[in-house]
């Protein structure tokens, strides 16, 4: 029987969640092989956008990978959103918004959302000039992962997102990880 590797990643802003590019038209794109020398299996369990950063988890194990992304494991945000959040906002986004899915009307299911107020576990980066506004923190904890779905989320309430700090997947967190950090997990 093979051994597998199991790993999570705190995926920096600005990475593709993948090792290899096969697009002509993102060649100047930084991949997550450029972090560390992984082997060859492994591969992304799930998927970050280049504009969000956090918790990624990395495996040989296909299995392992469709568990992760099943509706079974819950994935915890922490957003940066442009404005105000209100207990109004966080209400709807709790029972779930429609969102636009390849084209077609999706209502989110119902998830888990709270304002937070404690952000000194996130990493500080630049994102904008105050001036520009007031910006807060929100988390949201969803089972699903449609394409970009915390960012169409948020927009859907009016608060576009500015940072996504994905902290949790199930039972792994990122904890005390700064951006480019891969530790052995066990499975």
């Amino acid at each position: 029987m093979k051994e597998h590797n199991y790993y999570k990643l705190y995926k920096p802003y600005g990475y593709l969640s993948q090792f290899i590019n096969h697009q002509s038209k993102r060649k100047s794109k930084k991949l997550l092989g450029e972090l560390h020398t992984f082997t060859e299996e492994l591969m992304a369990v799930g998927r970050l956008d280049e504009k969000s950063e956090g918790l990624l988890l990395l495996t040989t194990n296909g299995k392992f990978s469709n568990y992760i992304t099943s509706t079974n494991i819950e994935k915890e945000y922490h957003v940066m959103v442009d404005g105000v959040i209100t207990p109004e906002i966080i209400e709807e986004l709790k029972v779930g918004v429609e969102i636009s899915v390849e084209g077609k009307l999706y209502k989110t299911k119902p998830c888990q959302a709270e304002i937070l107020t404690d952000t000194s576990h996130i990493i500080k980066r630049f994102v904008r000039d105050e001036r520009h506004g007031i910006t807060s923190w929100l988390s949201i904890t969803i089972t699903e992962g449609k394409f970009r779905q915390v960012r169409k989320m948020t927009a859907k309430v009016g608060l576009p997102t500015l940072r996504l700090v994905r902290v949790r997947i199930g039972d792994y967190n990122l904890d005390d990880m700064k951006p480019a950090d891969v530790f052995p997990i066990n499975y």
